[in-house]
């Protein structure tokens, strides 16, 4: 039963608030044996996909808890998908329902539905080849949440030449927020933050080694930034990518709107 459903049983006098209230509760989640709650409702709710982290899950289980998701919402997102958890699924839906991303090591598995398009734009931008894992992650998050998603990959500050025109040309592009990926030291999130004027989220990435090494620098470079920057865990792809999305996806409703309503204003003269 949904929303509607239960709301009119209200209205109605089949129910009365109490079970009403109970069966609004435990909408929008489906139990997959007695390990997983997969909350279907979570785009709905709060503008962000639920996903499947396969890392510390048996294969078996992720399939079962990707088949729910795709009945329910047409795809699945899995993230930290290793080669057991890869083969499972492949074994499980075919290749021709799969979207593999080795870089990023996450799988998108779909019942030939493609992602629906919002007319949101981030840039994800990584400062070292070593930082595109974490960034590619983020990429397909919110791809996966509609968004049109340009990359730019390798303009640290090594060679700070190499960002100036890359970042013309997606400024070009309107993006919405920016993902910067950085590890060792983790300047260019600010550096970027200091020449755009949109947000930047700044992604820490675990490359580095030695005093600070594994990320733990690059988050602290981060947080102290200078220029205005919001800033995730180290190598949270999922997060940057989404919390990025949120931005650009709210920024293109309300553009829409905007269109809208000049367009009523023009019917009424």
């Amino acid at each position: 039963m949904d929303l509607t459903n239960i709301l009119k049983s209200v209205k109605d006098g089949n129910i009365d608030l109490k079970t009403a209230e109970q069966q609004v509760q435990s909408l929008g989640f489906v139990s997959y044996s007695n390990i997983a709650k997969v909350d279907t409702h979570r785009k709905n709710r709060t503008g962000v996909v639920e996903a499947i982290l396969a890392d510390c899950k048996e294969p078996e289980d992720v399939v079962e808890i990707a088949r729910v998701m795709v009945e329910k919402s047409k795809r699945a997102l899995i993230t930290r998908v290793s080669a057991t958890h890869l083969e499972a699924l492949r074994k499980a839906f075919g290749h021709d329902k799969i979207e593999w991303n080795s870089r990023a090591r996450t799988v998108v598995v779909h019942d030939g539905t493609p992602a629906p398009r919002t007319g949101g734009v981030i840039g994800v931008i990584s400062a070292g080849t070593a930082d595109i894992p974490a960034a590619e992650e983020a990429r397909v998050v919110a791809s996966e949440m509609g968004c049109e998603t340009v990359a730019v990959y390798d303009v640290g500050v090594a060679g700070i030449h190499r960002l100036i025109p890359e970042l013309h040309k997606l400024k070009l592009r309107n993006p919405g927020a920016i993902v910067v990926a950085a590890g060792r030291e983790g300047t260019l999130p600010t550096i970027v933050s200091g020449l755009v004027d949109v947000p930047v989220v700044g992604l820490p990435v675990s490359t580095g080694y030695g005093a600070g090494g594994g990320g733990k620098a690059a988050l602290l470079s981060m947080l102290q930034s200078c220029s205005t920057l919001a800033v995730v865990n180290i190598d949270a792809g999922f997060v940057a990518g989404a919390y990025a999305a949120r931005i650009a996806n709210m920024i293109a409703a309300a553009g829409a709107g905007k269109i809208t309503e000049e367009a009523e204003r023009e019917e009424e003269k």
